[in-house]
């Protein structure tokens, strides 16, 4: 039994690792695109779209906000 609860103590740091990794791959994917002025601000655009898109998504979804 010891060793299932060590077995599963491990998924919090796999899982904060992948994530960490995602994000650290994505950034040095969109690093290049901030040199030039016009590609940094449609990134810009694109990252807060995005996450206004899943926000009011979210909010409707769970029924927040009378639509």
């Amino acid at each position: 039994m010891g060793d299932f609860f060590k077995n599963v103590s491990r998924y919090p740091r796999y899982l904060i690792s992948f994530t960490l990794g995602v994000f650290f791959v994505f950034f040095n994917w969109i690093k290049p695109l901030f040199k030039n002025p016009v590609s940094a601000i449609a990134v810009a655009g694109i990252t807060i779209g995005v996450f206004s898109f899943l926000y009011f998504t979210l909010r409707a979804m769970l029924g927040l906000s009378p639509i």
